[in-house]
């Protein structure tokens, strides 16, 4: 009896362990961003999205973000420019072995610098679960990036679509997530 008790409490904290690892996540990637038609009910904001793909420590991936920005620009201590703060949204990343991985907005927005022509972006997301191997996911990612015009909408004042380059880094867990991810090269 003393063993199967044992046995059992052993079993007990090496699952809450697997369950408790963290893992740190650091991933790079490029894309676009442009506003959207899709209205998220957001009084004063205005709805835009990313579109880039990467590879990072979790394995090659998409991204795609809806988020509502503020339409007028806000006050910041950190932005030089105009800043745009995010006010609701998320994403969803997509790896190469059909894994989804589900992010909730939790702050951020854009930087924009009209002297040196370019955005920089930073979003703040909590990760809420996925499929496959991020089923029990959780953790927190920041998403960072450097933001050029391709072109400027009919007012001539803002950017109809950009390029964008960056980072996204943070901190991931639940049971699946320590080993590599798979190789699916030869499908």
């Amino acid at each position: 009896m003393k063993n199967m008790v044992t046995a059992a409490l052993m079993l007990n904290l090496g699952v809450a362990g697997i369950y408790g690892q963290q893992r740190p996540v650091r991933m790079t990637f490029s894309g676009n961003g442009a506003g959207n038609a899709i209205d998220l009910k957001h009084p004063g904001a205005s709805t835009v999205e990313e579109n880039v793909e990467g590879i990072g420590t979790l394995g090659v991936f998409t991204f795609r973000d809806l988020r509502a920005a503020a339409a007028i620009p806000q006050p910041s201590g950190t932005c030089a420019g105009l800043f745009f703060p995010s006010v609701a949204g998320g994403a969803i990343f997509r790896f190469q072995d059909g894994s989804l991985l589900k992010v909730v907005l939790t702050g951020g927005g854009d930087c924009v610098d009209l002297v040196h022509g370019v955005g920089h972006c930073t979003l703040n997301f909590q990760i809420t679960g996925g499929t496959g191997r991020f089923q029990n996911a959780s953790g927190v990612l920041t998403y960072t990036e450097t933001a050029l015009p391709v072109f400027f909408d009919g007012t001539g004042m803002a950017p109809g679509m950009t390029t964008e380059v960056g980072d996204i880094s943070g901190t991931i867990s639940g049971v699946g997530l320590l080993e590599e991810p798979p190789d699916v090269s030869d499908r």
